[in-house]
């Protein structure tokens, strides 16, 4: 992948929506119009800029899998392959 988020942002990879539910009923594709909110983190920036001028390393990495909010990351297409870049501060938890 060629891209490298820059300062506090994170490069996530969606997870594909699930297809089927706990109870086994099997979801059609027309049902599922919102996209998931967890993925896989695959590029970190560098950190955030504090007041100070100091870097603030990111408490994300690289192969975390994450829930963020619905609508706060950005949609992009790179090597015709989707993610979403997002600030680490729109991230709500690492899944453990």
């Amino acid at each position: 992948m060629n891209i490298k988020p820059l300062y506090d942002r994170v490069v996530i990879e969606p997870q594909e929506a699930e297809e089927k539910t706990a109870s086994g009923i099997y979801i059609p594709d027309t049902a599922q119009k919102d996209r998931p909110q967890t993925g896989k983190v695959v590029s970190v920036g560098e950190g955030k800029v504090l007041a100070s001028g100091e870097l603030k390393p990111l408490t994300v990495k690289v192969g975390d899998t994450v829930l963020f909010s619905k609508y706060g990351p950005t949609e992009v297409t790179v090597e015709g392959k989707e993610y979403l870049v997002a600030k680490e501060e729109e991230i709500l938890a690492i899944v453990a």
